[in-house]
């Protein structure tokens, strides 16, 4: 049987997925948490998730290894990743506390920007329940690296959001993109469930993208092989 395939973007109402069978228009659905959504979708689903998975202990420049090893490859669209520092940072109790702790944990000392402080949150909800049983099937991916690997290898020409705006010619890229390669225009252009904004849809229709790559066997890690945290986390975004 088929497996069920899901993108999985983080957005205001709690985790956007976009899930389904290969081959069939799939469903779009907003869930309040990670853990409801890993509960109704099928304990077999590969779910392609766009958020970090995997804190360590000390972080180097430029943030954890994979989003050192991915920065390169797209050129001016290598803003869109952040720097994740190191687990004690993540799980500090406010932005103060947050900076201090990725100071302390850096080299060089690095400070935390607000853009990752605020994924924090969700960080912290998937670390919370990744085991290496889900790792089996739960990947971390990024929306820019998967428009890369989709688009032959390049990085998108235009900025999907300009001074956290959504930039309509850069969205339109990307879904012009998508469609060429047979993602259905009826879920591109869906209405978008309550919580969920225009550029989470499509974030979380390129990571279903890579769960079919994931399920077909060509998705490959960046670093690869993939690193593990102390506590043995796999570290690896997913392309």
């Amino acid at each position: 049987m088929t497996r069920t395939l899901a993108g999985v973007d983080g957005c205001r109402g709690g985790w956007i997925a976009v899930h389904g069978h290969a081959g069939k228009q799939p469903e779009i659905n907003v869930f309040a948490s990670f853990g409801e959504l890993l509960g109704v979708l099928p304990g077999d689903a590969i779910i392609a998730v766009d958020m970090p998975i995997g804190l360590p202990e000390r972080t180097g420049h430029g943030g954890r290894g994979p989003e050192q090893t991915v920065r390169p490859l797209l050129g001016r669209r290598q803003s869109s990743v952040f720097s994740i520092p190191s687990r004690s940072a993540v799980y500090a109790h406010d932005y103060r506390s947050a900076c201090e702790a990725a100071l302390a944990s850096s080299d060089p000392p690095r400070k935390v920007s607000k853009q990752a402080f605020n994924l924090f949150p969700k960080i912290m909800e998937i670390d919370a329940l990744m085991t290496r049983e889900l790792e089996k099937r739960v990947y971390e991916v990024h929306p820019e690296l998967a428009f890369w690997r989709l688009n032959g290898e390049q990085a998108m020409r235009l900025p999907k959001k300009i001074k956290g705006r959504v930039n309509p010619a850069g969205m339109a890229e990307r879904k012009a993109l998508l469609a060429s390669l047979g993602f259905l225009e009826a879920v591109l252009g869906a209405r978008l469930p309550r919580g969920a904004a225009a550029d989470d849809l499509l974030d979380a229709c390129a990571c279903h993208m890579i769960a079919q790559r994931l399920a077909g066997g060509t998705a490959k890690p960046f670093p690869d092989p993939p690193l593990r945290t102390e506590s043995g986390t796999r570290m690896a975004i997913w392309a």
